[in-house]
């Protein structure tokens, strides 16, 4: 078994952790794939018996991918895991880590791998496409797209679209439409309901609106929701997926927002099942 390490070494202890991950996957008879620009990191941890190559290259060759860091970590290579039809698995080295099922002190229990002794949770992504003066951009994301006013920016009302039919008009900060699994991230901070991951639904959560009687939204994805929004006083609005860096929106472009082909294939290496997640890392306070 080849097992593609994505190690964020901006986190803390993730250097120590990444050591500590090749010895128990070659100790489990695995072979570690790593990319070339850690080569000199190994050397001088005098860590030797990883292949290394492209991030292209490991992502054909691998079985599964293993990331160490946040969740950032895991909504950046999820994607590539996700396109080549990969699964993968986290390990947490950030504060929260709410997709990633190990912990830096369950290094060992990396030996059930090979002996096939996990289970997989199959997760909903999207297309986002943001149609802005004659262009199209499109992005894959697996937990929102957030469109949010700029710093000194007056309140635009953002218009929400199910299919050909306008459903709402909200003036408000900003506007989050998430994944099932994006509900437990920027969604739930702005007040949206927690959804079970195995659900197959668009959540519209408004940040901070101007109104008494906004709630958010739940959402079948048969059809695509759109998103735009009318400016008040040259208001001016930006777009970011699953937290990448901003992209300015106009008053005529559309965000549109489809169910993908693709999903992210998330191990469940300890045993831990969403709600634990949840009981465990949201219910009780972080130390």
């Amino acid at each position: 078994m080849k097992v593609f390490i994505c190690a964020n070494l901006n986190k803390e202890k993730t250097a120590e952790v990444f050591s500590q991950v090749i010895f128990a996957l070659k100790a489990g008879g695995m072979t570690p794939l790593a990319e070339s620009r850690f080569s000199n990191i190994c050397k001088s941890m005098n860590i030797s018996g990883i292949s290394f190559g492209t991030a292209e290259q490991n992502a054909a060759d691998c079985d599964l991918f293993l990331t160490i860091g946040g969740d950032g970590t895991i909504l950046r290579w999820g994607k590539k895991a996700a396109s080549a039809d990969k699964p993968l698995l986290g390990i947490n080295t950030g504060r929260l880590g709410f997709m990633a099922t190990l912990e830096k002190n369950d290094i060992s229990k990396l030996k059930n791998l090979s002996k096939g002794k996990y289970k997989i949770s199959s997760r909903m992504m999207i297309n986002v496409i943001l149609n802005s003066n004659g262009e199209t951009k499109r992005f894959l994301a697996l937990n929102d797209v957030v469109l949010f006013k700029g710093v000194r920016s007056k309140l635009p009302e953002y218009v929400v679209s199910c299919g050909n039919t306008e459903v709402t008009r909200i003036r408000a900060d900003g506007l989050i439409i998430s994944t099932p699994t994006g509900s437990t991230a920027y969604s739930l901070s702005a007040g949206g309901p927690i959804i079970d991951p195995k659900m197959s639904c668009f959540e519209v959560t408004a940040l901070s609106p101007h109104t008494l009687f906004c709630r958010p939204m739940i959402f079948s994805t048969e059809m695509p929701l759109k998103a735009q929004y009318v400016a008040y006083e040259n208001s001016n609005v930006f777009i970011s997926v699953d937290g990448g860096d901003s992209t300015e929106m106009f008053p005529e472009d559309t965000v549109t927002v489809k169910r993908s082909k693709l999903r992210l294939k998330l191990i469940d290496i300890d045993g831990n099942s969403f709600y634990g997640s949840v009981h465990n890392k949201l219910m009780t306070p972080i130390k």
